[in-house]
């Protein structure tokens, strides 16, 4: 058990060697507290929401989110505040009207799987 720390090393393990392999999965404390913070940010729907509109259309202003989302301009302006500082996405400014789009890739291919597998839209008139 050569990866347990000597704090540790009087605790009994029933399997030595998987303990060393979730040690070495687990690796720096730092990196799974910066993915702990990524996670978070995930955690709120209107945030979630906002990343996955923007993954899958493409860079897109504030009013055009809020509609997309259901949400109100400034509570999407303040989640997307909170997600620019974070370096998730960046805004790109054309005239008097700045897009977002999604910056962060690793964050970006978590997404994926939260898309909605066929575009949702009008159910189709019956004649």
């Amino acid at each position: 058990m050569h990866l347990v720390p000597a704090e540790r090393a009087d605790h009994r393990t029933i399997d030595g060697h998987r303990v060393c392999e979730a040690i070495a999965a687990i690796g720096d404390t730092a990196r799974v507290r910066a993915w702990a913070e990524r996670f978070s940010l995930l955690a709120d729907p209107g945030r979630l929401a906002l990343l996955v509109a923007l993954h899958r259309a493409g860079p897109l202003a504030v009013s055009d989110l809020a509609v997309a989302t259901g949400m109100r301009d400034p509570a999407v302006s303040q989640a997307l505040r909170l997600l620019r500082t974070a370096g998730v996405v960046a805004g790109e400014r054309d005239g008097r009207v700045v897009r977002y789009r999604v910056v962060d890739q690793e964050l970006g291919a978590l997404l994926a799987p939260c898309a909605a597998a066929e575009p949702v839209g009008p159910e189709p008139a019956v004649s």
